[in-house]
């Protein structure tokens, strides 16, 4: 580690993690000057600090002075802790070799390394890492290199927080879709992963950077995990990790990739300073995912996946109550409690709502996006708060800080950040009518008492997309139970939905058949359950099974005693708590 003191006599404090054994720590020379290379051994003691880590003080032979330069070496072994994730193979795609990767984020990485694990800290690194024969290792870097005897060297030329850097090591194979971009994956969905990506990555790039500014990490690669990666994707700049739900076969899902990409420049460019601020990478990111499919899909498919969005808001704060805490942008999260859970949808959904409000201030969709060019190039590589953002916002646009534009009645920037609750404003999302007011209808005549055959089968749902049959299905879950047999015509009339492969569908569909106690179609919880293991799919469908009767609580207790050993360990404590 390469350390800058800010301050006369700071002491030196690490995270770090019980898992995480030190052999030995010493301070270097200065680079090019004398001293022993093996350096001057340090003291270094383990202390407590909170439940998902450790505080390692390491004792400077003196007190160091503001602007000095220290170089400290720590001998050390990692493997037990939560951020690294070792996968037998039965845990894997092809089932033939173990898997390992790394997830960082929110505070996990001091697991993996000591380092200050924190978004307010960014830095540059480098990696060298030897791995086993027929074994490959990827890192978010911008270079990486093949060298010889099986190890890779990689390098990251631009300062990143500390949540951002991951490793992977695993039977994995590459292969080129776009100029910049490769996709990687275990060599049985390479085929799979090339298909559903060829030549659409580059263009979502290259709206971006329309929009944005330039891209600045030089490759975008995707690398598809094991199914039992927790999460739709993680943002590890240069390789994006994503759930290999995402390969549906039809393209429907690559939304996802799009708000991934849109993480270069908000969360990985411009990163929230503390995870109490969460909303700053996850709002801005909502926000510029939908403008980039704006401009890619137009505004009403847009509109509808943005309807999903809010529909996946409102059900949180319905089951949270829309005064609890977490349900404001500016989280205070107590010392000691670990930030990952506070982790809703509150930063997505009512962030989105909040930058839309700022957008619908200027009242100009080209000034506004002039705006976020403006504030990415002001803050790029930065780590900061939304009092920055927001002041930045009133010196962009004196005429708004004139009007008084933060203390609006109602509106307060001020009542934004710090009540909970849903959003004061939402975004007008009526262009989607147009794609939302037959899905509607259909629903409405699904949940009738008696069915009019007649009216169903005038509705032809070939042609909708996939978020049209997501928020058709959302309007069915609501009106769930329906009168007695409808959910079982409604299967057999629709195998595109019952019986789909595409993991958005198959999560409603089976959210569906247990709001209404289909027991027939059980087992196709259990097989989607068995087949991935994403939080998002799999919270909310044991809630869905706990929450039910005598039968679904059994479906439960079975499925998860079979599949917890797949799980990431957070989804198998996640699981623990609701069961």
């Amino acid at each position: 580690l390469e350390l800058r003191c800010e301050r006369d006599g700071a002491e030196l404090r690490l995270d770090a993690h019980p898992a995480l054994a030190v052999n030995r720590a010493a301070l270097l020379p200065p680079p090019g000057g004398p001293g022993d290379a093996a350096g001057q051994a340090l003291p270094v003691e383990s202390r407590p600090f909170a439940s998902y880590g450790s505080a390692l003080h390491l004792a400077l032979p003196q007190a160091p002075r503001a602007g000095q330069l220290l170089t400290l070496l720590i001998d050390y072994e990692a493997g037990e802790g939560p951020g690294v994730c070792w996968l037998s193979p039965e845990q894997t795609a092809g089932k033939q070799k173990p898997y390992m990767y790394t997830q960082g984020q929110a505070v996990l990485n001091r697991s993996f390394f000591p380092c200050f694990d924190t978004p307010s800290v960014k830095f540059t690194y480098s990696a060298t890492v030897k791995v086993p024969e027929g074994f490959t290792a990827v890192m978010s870097a911008t270079s990486w290199e093949k060298q010889k005897d099986n190890t890779f060297a990689f390098k990251m030329s631009q300062p990143i927080p500390s949540y951002l850097i991951a490793l992977v090591v695993g039977d994995i194979v590459s292969a080129d879709v776009e100029p910049r971009s490769r996709v990687w994956a275990e060599p049985c969905l390479i085929e799979a992963a090339k298909k559903e990506y060829d030549g659409v990555i580059e263009e979502f790039l290259m709206v971006g950077e329309k929009l944005f500014g330039p891209y600045v990490w030089g490759r975008y690669d995707i690398l598809f995990m094991p199914p039992s990666f927790p999460f739709g994707g993680m943002e590890n700049p240069c390789l994006t990790f994503v759930t290999p739900c995402l390969l549906a076969g039809d393209r429907s899902l690559v939304d996802v990739i799009i708000h991934e990409i849109s993480h270069s420049w908000f969360g990985n460019l411009v990163t929230n300073a503390t995870w109490g601020e969460f909303w700053l990478n996850e709002g801005f990111t909502m926000y510029a995912q939908r403008r980039i499919s704006t401009e890619v899909y137009g505004l009403p498919y847009t509109c509808l996946e943005a309807a999903t969005g809010r529909a996946l808001l409102r059900q949180h704060m319905d089951a949270t109550g829309e005064d609890h805490p977490l349900n404001k942008l500016r989280v205070v999260i107590e010392p000691g409690i670990n930030p990952d859970d506070t982790y809703n949808e509150t930063p997505y959904e009512k962030g989105y709502c909040f930058v839309s409000y700022l957008a619908h201030l200027v009242g100009n969709q080209s000034k506004f996006d002039a705006f976020l060019q403006a504030y990415v190039n002001r803050f790029k590589f930065q780590s900061i708060t939304a009092d920055d953002t927001l002041e930045f916002f009133l010196e962009y646009f004196p005429e708004l800080k004139e009007k008084g534009v933060d203390s609006i009645s109602g509106f307060e920037f001020d009542r934004w950040l710090n009540t909970p609750g849903w959003p004061p404003y939402l975004p007008d999302l009526s262009p989607g009518q147009q794609l939302m007011r037959p899905a509607d209808e259909l629903a409405e005549l699904w949940a009738a008492d008696g069915l009019n055959m007649e009216a169903i089968e005038a509705v032809d749902i070939t042609g909708w997309r996939t978020y049209q049959l997501v928020y058709f299905l959302d309007q069915v879950l609501q009106k769930s139970p329906l009168p007695e047999g409808n959910v079982k015509r409604l299967s057999k009339m629709y195998p595109k939905i019952s019986k789909a492969q595409n993991a958005e569908l198959r999560l409603r569909w089976c959210q569906i058949v247990l709001k209404n106690n289909l027991e027939a179609e059980y087992s196709k919880v259990k097989d989607f359950l068995h087949s991935q293991g994403k939080q998002k799919y799999t919270l909310p469908l044991y809630r869905a099974m706990w929450g039910g009767s005598e039968a679904t609580r059994a479906l439960a207790m079975e499925t998860f005693s079979a599949t917890a050993s797949q799980l990431h360990v957070n989804v198998q404590n996640y699981v623990k708590k609701i069961l």
